[in-house]
C-alpha cells in the first residue's frame, strides 16, 4: 500500500508540474490548432543561444494526407506522412524572401552593390521599357511600381523560362502601375530582379551564391533554392526548422552566427526599416499581413518584431526587444485568420518566456 501511495504522489506531482510548466499553454495551442493547419506542426523557440522549446504535433486527417501524397506524386517522390522534426524538409514559400534579401545585402556589405543602384544599369531592357530607374532598395521592399501578374500566373510563366535574363525580359514587358517607391505590391518581381542583378555581378548562379554566402556560414545544410533552370528568390527555397532557426539566430544577433559575421549590423538595421510610408499606396498585400510595415524581405510587425510568413503557413519571427526567435513549420493553404493565429501564438510564447 505504501508503495502505491508513493507511486500515486510521484505521478500526480509530475502531472501538476507538466500542467504548470511555462510552455503548457503553447502546447495546448498547438494541439488545438493542428487539425486546421495541415495536420502537422512544429514550433521551435530559441533564446540566449539555446533552443528553449521544441514541440511537434501530428494529427493528419484524410484530406491532409491526400494533399501530401498528391504533391509527392507530382515531385516523383515518396510521400512522407511522419510527424515534423527539426530536420523535416519542405518548401517554405515566402519565408524565402528573408533569405534572399539577406543574400543581396551581402553584396551591399562588400561594396559591390548599392541600395541606390538602378536596375537599368545592369539590364538595359528594363530602361527601354521605362523601368530602369527602379532601385535595388525598391526591389527588396516591393516598391518597384511594376504591376506583376498574380502568383499562379507568375509561377506558370517561370516554369517556361530558361534563364534569369529571359525572365527579366518578361518582367520588362509588365505594365507600370505607379511611380517606383510610391506603390507597394507584394509579389515575386522585385526579388527576381535583385536575384538577376547579383547573378550578373558575380557570374554565378543564384543557388550557388546562396549556398556560399548564406547556407554554408549558417550551417543550413538542408536548405537550397532547388536545381531548376531559374531560381525563384521570392518563394523557391526548401528548408528545415533547424536550418531556419540558424538564420533567425543570425538576424537576432545583428548579423553574426557562432562568432562569424555573415551580415553587417548596418545591413540588419536597414532590412528592418519600414518602407511603407503614408505616401505609399498599398496596391496589394496579403490579407494576413494587413496593416503591417515592410522592410527588405521581411514584415515589420512593431515593437521590435520582424517576420516573413509563407503561403503554406510557416511562420518565422524575431523579437528584438524580448531577445528571442521562433519558427513554426506548417503546410496548409487556407489563409483565413492567419494573422490572428500568429498573434495568439506570439502572445503565448512571450508569456512563457517571462
Amino acid at each position: 500500500m505504501k508503495k502505491i501511495i508513493v507511486l500515486f504522489m510521484v505521478l500526480t506531482g509530475f502531472g501538476s508540474a507538466r500542467a504548470q510548466q511555462p510552455f503548457a499553454k503553447v502546447d495546448q495551442w498547438l494541439d488545438e490548432q493542428v487539425s486546421g493547419m495541415g495536420g502537422r506542426l512544429i514550433l521551435m523557440v530559441c533564446k540566449d543561444g539555446k533552443v528553449v522549446y521544441s514541440h511537434a504535433v501530428n494529427d493528419m486527417g484524410m484530406k491532409d494526407k491526400m494533399l501530401v501524397k498528391l504533391i509527392a506524386k507530382k515531385q516523383g517522390k515518396p510521400a512522407d506522412l511522419s510527424g515534423y522534426t527539426a530536420s523535416s524538409r519542405q518548401p517554405i514559400a515566402s519565408c524565402s524572401k528573408w533569405l534572399s534579401a539577406a543574400l543581396v545585402m551581402t553584396f551591399v556589405d562588400e561594396g559591390k552593390l548599392k541600395l541606390t543602384d538602378t536596375v537599368g544599369k545592369f539590364f538595359p531592357i528594363l530602361s527601354q521599357n521605362k523601368k530602369g530607374s527602379v532601385t535595388i532598395s525598391e526591389c527588396l521592399s516591393h516598391l518597384t511600381g511594376i504591376r506583376s501578374p498574380d502568383l499562379r500566373e507568375n509561377l506558370a510563366e517561370m516554369g517556361l523560362v530558361n534563364s534569369m535574363e529571359e525572365e527579366i525580359g518578361k518582367i520588362a514587358a509588365y505594365p507600370m502601375e505607379g511611380q517606383p517607391g510610391k506603390v507597394f505590391r507584394y509579389s515575386n518581381t522585385g526579388l527576381q530582379i535583385a536575384g538577376a542583378v547579383i547573378e550578373k555581378i558575380s557570374g554565378k548562379s543564384f543557388e550557388t551564391l546562396f549556398n556560399e554566402r548564406i547556407a554554408t556560414p549558417l550551417e543550413m545544410k538542408q536548405t537550397d533554392f532547388g536545381e531548376g533552370k531559374v531560381a525563384l528568390p521570392a518563394g523557391g527555397a526548401v528548408s528545415t526548422p533547424g536550418d531556419y532557426m540558424n538564420f533567425l539566430a543570425m538576424i537576432l544577433n545583428k548579423g553574426t552566427f557562432n562568432g562569424k559575421r555573415v551580415l553587417s549590423e548596418s545591413s540588419i538595421a536597414q532590412m528592418q526599416v519600414n518602407r511603407i510610408s503614408p505616401a505609399v499606396k498599398v496596391s496589394y498585400s496579403p490579407a494576413e499581413a494587413g496593416g503591417l510595415g515592410y522592410g527588405y524581405g521581411e514584415w515589420i510587425m512593431g515593437k521590435g518584431v520582424v517576420s516573413s510568413p509563407g503561403l503554406f503557413g510557416s511562420f518565422p519571427w524575431v523579437d528584438n526587444e524580448k531577445g528571442y526567435s521562433a519558427f513554426l513549420m506548417a503546410f496548409y493553404l487556407k489563409s483565413d485568420g492567419r494573422q490572428e493565429k500568429y498573434a495568439e501564438l506570439r502572445k503565448l510564447v512571450d508569456q512563457a518566456l517571462k
